[in-house]
């Protein structure tokens, strides 16, 4: 169940600041919380969800230098967005694009995080291959096919919705996959001379596995960001070795605050001034007042929503 209570405000402590949140995107992590098969970690709010936001700093912590109150930032959490006030640490946090409203910030950082550390950190994507997304129709799905076409890469994306499809082709997706007709190792194998392709972001997991084992080209590399479809699969083993294959698994709400301090800042550094280019851009489903989360999470849960779904006070 959802429902909206008064709480205590949080209290900055060193290093971190308070934030007045604007706007905070929903997640599938957050359905999973809700659901009770993703638990908060330690130290963070466990029956206030959210992963985003976008927002002002209202105060500051002991030693917290890097931002000034007033100052409009955004940035990832590991829970507590859904909410007037968050406490993040002041490192993690980067500052939104001039004349942004908060919405659209909030509709950045889990998914081009994500995919941006996923496809350029972890698996080294570069220009010239050929990148596999499935779900991009998804929010990570639509931050990774604008993200791999700015780095020169080729995409090719699965959904099960023709419109979706057409939508993700306006983002710069080259050639796309209606899973709901057709076989996406097939597509793959035809769109690429039979090679395959050089990387696999795959939102998916499940029985999608073999035929990402499949549609790998040799020596390819895949990532597995989501399990909407299922965490168990069957792995050919014969496969990973005689292509030389390389499978990765990632999550961000796990990672140590070192690790996600470094990711905020590659991303500050390297893909930031893609959108102040307009070369990236968020991309929003809709955007609905807090007090109508549950709708939200109903939406999301249909699979209904193309990008983000973000909750605004």
């Amino acid at each position: 169940m959802l429902e909206l209570r008064d709480v205590p405000a949080p209290a900055p402590g060193s290093g971190e600041i308070l934030v007045r949140v604007g706007a905070a995107g929903l997640n599938r992590a957050d359905v999973l919380q809700r659901r009770g098969h993703y638990p908060a970690p330690p130290g963070v709010p466990a029956e206030i969800p959210g992963l985003e936001y976008a927002g002002e700093v209202a105060s500051q912590g002991a030693g917290a230098l890097r931002w000034h109150v007033g100052d409009r930032v955004m940035g990832l959490v590991g829970g507590g967005a859904c909410a007037e006030y968050l406490v993040a640490h002041q490192d993690t946090a980067i500052a939104m694009p001039v004349g942004w409203p908060f919405p659209d910030a909030a509709a950045v950082p889990e998914v081009f995080f994500t995919a941006y550390d996923a496809l350029v950190v972890q698996l080294g994507m570069h220009a010239g291959e050929t990148v596999l997304i499935h779900a991009v129709s998804s929010g990570v799905g639509t931050a990774a096919v604008q993200l791999a076409h700015a780095w020169g890469a080729r995409t090719i994306g699965t959904s099960r919705s023709a419109e979706k499809l057409r939508r993700a082709m306006l983002l710069g997706l080259d050639v796309a996959v209606d899973t709901s007709r057709e076989d996406f190792v097939a597509v793959v194998r035809g769109a690429t001379g039979g090679r395959g392709a050089d990387v696999v972001l795959d939102l998916v997991g499940g029985p999608v596995l073999e035929g990402n084992l499949k549609a790998l080209a040799p020596r390819g590399r895949m990532i597995v960001v989501g399990l909407t479809a299922g965490r168990s699969a069957t792995l050919d083993l014969g496969l990973v070795l005689n292509k030389r294959l390389t499978i990765v698994g990632t999550a961000m709400r796990s990672r140590t605050l070192e690790e996600r301090v470094a990711v905020a800042r590659a991303f500050e550094r390297e893909v930031m001034p893609l959108f102040a280019a307009g070369r990236l851009r968020p991309v929003l489903d809709r955007t609905v007042p807090m007090a109508e989360v549950a709708e939200a999470h109903r939406v999301m849960e249909a699979s209904s929503h193309f990008g983000k779904l973000v909750m605004t006070w």
